[in-house]
């Protein structure tokens, strides 16, 4: 019996009202979509496809957009409907590339560094040599003693992380402990307020970048990652500005080493080749989406999301942060095509830009589809939108989801995981969670949630060099494959929806701080 006439034949047992217990799929649709998923994923494939071959993929980057262009090609060759990269925002940092990287301590002797530029950072004019000089700055006075001083030199700026011996596992999985805290309502407790005022150490910092800035030194260094390992991100900047200071991320071991020298009085000296380049003002940022289309004629239009981010850092090929999402979720479609599943509301899977720039892409199809903030009014796309699962905690496997103190998610998801609760997700939390996609829709009150994950070793991982393929867990990744297939099975099929949050548009109003762009 082909599962196109499974889910047609289980249709009519799901349109019951809503006062009845909650329904889900058959067990027969679970254990296809397990099968497939098993037995012949093609997880590892699309893995090595999307973090060996598409590489970096930072905003608005040429190798960016040209991972945009070969995703959709992928989805349409797993035989996705519409596969298209579609608008967001226009990207104001304009587009930044790093093309060559050398760095290399030369006196009191020679070592070379593995470090990363700072994105959207200026370069050098071929290879340069000069001397480091620490900035010795506990407070904004500090800075007077290198006024004049310092062009021509190679900035250390000041020690903000030292390295402590950590006696913890480098990767873990959640305990049960863990897990039955999460399950408990954190709502009773007091809600805990958020600082007013920027810390001591953000507000010196940047002091410091401006002092910089006026003062044209060869480049700077700071301490950004540890293991030896540099951290990536970027710098704050507006095409078409003057190009920002080269500023370079070094492992906090590297620094520290040539801040201890410089302390003693050591001369040290270093010399650097580094190209970056910028490209035009008008950059965009694109979500990457398809779809399996809905069938039925009063459903079709509504819409069940499940999504990720496409965009990384320049450091690695952004393996767990966040190419394990993408990978899941291009699997999980591919596992619904190739059940030929006609399912009546339409599956879309969305693949974000500009999440590590600020939810740029996200952000921005909530701003264009779902809800006018300025006006205060819903779009056509807002009560279409069914269901939004994001991932985006790196590749550890699904453990349970935050349902963002909707109490009205409870029972869908408590009744959809039970053929799923032998591979450990067990969990609903109704605690809120933040920092990644699903809050673009969160925020409208919408049914958006990101799951609960075992942490592996992400915490040491990600934003850094170390963020390629070897960081996946393929196992972990192919039990939530199956389960993200199988819960936008469900809500595509159910003939009820899970309630959006009664009151959140109202408060918006109220809320001048909460915008998009």
């Amino acid at each position: 019996m082909k599962t196109r006439l499974i889910l047609a034949s289980v249709a009519m047992s799901m349109l019951l009202p809503a006062t009845y217990a909650q329904k889900r799929l058959p067990d027969e649709i679970a254990y296809k979509i397990k099968n497939e998923a098993f037995a012949n994923s093609k997880l590892e494939e699309t893995a090595q496809w999307l973090t060996d071959f598409l590489g970096p993929r930072l905003t608005a980057s040429k190798n960016g957009q040209r991972a945009e262009v070969l995703v959709k090609e992928k989805m349409t060759e797993f035989g996705l409907s519409n596969a298209r990269q579609e608008f967001a925002v226009k990207f104001t940092r304009g587009g930044w590339e790093n093309e060559k990287t050398y760095i290399a301590l030369t006196a009191p002797y020679y070592t070379a560094f593995a470090a990363t530029p700072m994105a959207w950072s200026g370069g050098t004019d071929g290879l340069v040599s000069g001397e480091a000089v620490y900035l010795n700055v506990t407070e904004e006075k500090d800075l007077e003693q290198y006024k004049g001083k310092l062009s021509g030199k190679i900035v250390l700026l000041p020690v903000t992380t030292n390295y402590t011996i950590n006696f913890e596992p480098l990767a873990s999985r959640i305990s049960d402990e863990r897990l039955e805290e999460l399950a408990r309502d954190p709502r009773p407790a007091a809600p805990r307020g958020r600082p007013t005022v920027l810390p001591a150490a953000y507000a010196l910092r940047e002091k410091i970048t401006q002092f910089l800035q006026n003062e044209k030194p060869l480049a700077v260094l700071s301490g950004e990652g540890s293991f030896n390992v540099p951290y990536s991100r970027g710098l704050n900047y507006t095409a078409g500005q003057p190009e920002s200071l080269l500023t370079i991320a070094l492992p906090i071991e590297d620094h520290g080493r040539m801040v201890r020298l410089a302390q003693k009085n050591i001369p040290v000296r270093l010399e650097l080749d580094i190209k970056n380049t910028f490209y035009p003002t008008d950059t965009l940022v694109n979500n990457v989406i398809a779809e399996i289309p809905g069938t039925d004629p009063k459903l079709k239009n509504e819409i069940v999301m499940i999504g990720a981010h496409l965009d990384s850092w320049h450091g690695g090929t952004g393996g767990a942060d966040n190419g394990s999402g993408c990978i899941v979720m291009l699997e999980a479609m591919r596992i619904l095509r190739s059940l030929d599943v006609s399912p009546r509301r339409t599956i879309r899977i969305a693949l974000w830009g500009g999440e590590e720039q600020g939810l740029f892409g996200s952000r921005g199809y909530a701003q264009n589809l779902l809800y006018d903030l300025k006006e205060h009014k819903k779009l056509p796309g807002y009560d279409n939108f069914v269901l939004y699962l994001n991932m985006d905690n790196g590749s550890g496997r699904f453990r349970g989801i935050y349902l963002e103190e909707n109490d009205m998610a409870v029972p869908f998801f408590k009744t959809w995981l039970e053929p799923f609760a032998s591979l450990g997700f067990t969990t609903l939390s109704l605690r809120r969670t933040g920092s990644t996609d699903h809050v673009s829709f969160n925020t409208l009150g919408l049914p958006a949630y990101q799951f609960i994950q075992d942490p592996l070793e992400y915490g040491r991982t990600y934003h850094t060099l170390m963020d390629t393929y070897e960081r996946l867990s393929l196992e972990d990744l192919r039990v939530n494959a199956a389960l993200v297939a199988w819960f936008a099975l469900n809500a595509a099929q159910d003939n009820d929806r899970i309630p959006v949050k009664p009151g959140v548009l109202d408060k918006l109003k109220d809320q001048q701080s909460i915008r998009f762009f």
